[in-house]
């Protein structure tokens, strides 16, 4: 059995579907879509084709930029699960299935719209993110409330580039129920 590998930028610029996409991806634009063939959605990164698959051209700029290389931005989602681990992120929220589940799932904060609501008072959903990893008492949106960990701002930029990148991996329609596009087989309602 074979074993998933993480894409390239090389995958990226030649327009290659890889289920983990390359790091890259932090310089794309970053969406989720109905797949009707598959059943589910999937990410679309840089845009859509007539044909419903990724298209790698449409950039979004992320804290400003939209060029990071593949060593710069592999660096900065390392740093981002190595910043979700030392804080004991997974104490509360779940990655990928893993994890406790008294906090949202994070496999696509990326593209939770809250972000996008709080977006324009922030100079972008990144920025909205980071702010309020830095200080969540401060920002609460929930009951349960999540505890100010003591995130930098340098930790709070990488933690939003690798929650940007888990939003990225193609994971099969999980988690369930995430979706918000009316029709999809698990949108919400």
């Amino acid at each position: 059995m074979a074993q998933m590998q993480m894409g390239t930028a090389q995958d990226i610029k030649n327009k290659v579907d890889k289920r983990i996409p390359s790091p890259v991806v932090i310089n794309y634009k970053i969406d989720y879509q109905l797949n009707r063939k598959r059943g589910h959605e999937v990410p679309i990164i840089g845009g859509m084709d007539a044909n419903g698959n990724s298209k790698y051209e449409e950039k979004e700029k992320f804290f400003g930029r939209d060029d990071y290389s593949e060593k710069e931005a592999r660096a900065l989602i390392h740093k981002g699960k190595l910043t979700i681990q030392a804080k004991n992120c997974m104490d509360c929220h779940t990655l990928l299935g893993n994890g406790a589940y008294y906090a949202p799932d994070l496999t696509k904060a990326w593209l939770d719209p809250t972000w996008e609501t709080l977006a324009p008072a922030y100079g972008g959903k990144e920025y909205a993110m980071a702010k309020f990893l830095q200080n969540p008492p401060a920002m609460a949106m929930h009951e349960r409330k999540m505890p100010n960990l003591g995130i930098t701002k340098d930790e709070a930029k990488a933690v939003v580039a690798y929650l940007k990148f888990m939003s990225a991996i193609d994971t099969n329609g999980f988690p369930r129920n995430f979706g918000k596009i009316k029709g999809a087989v698990d949108a919400r309602k």
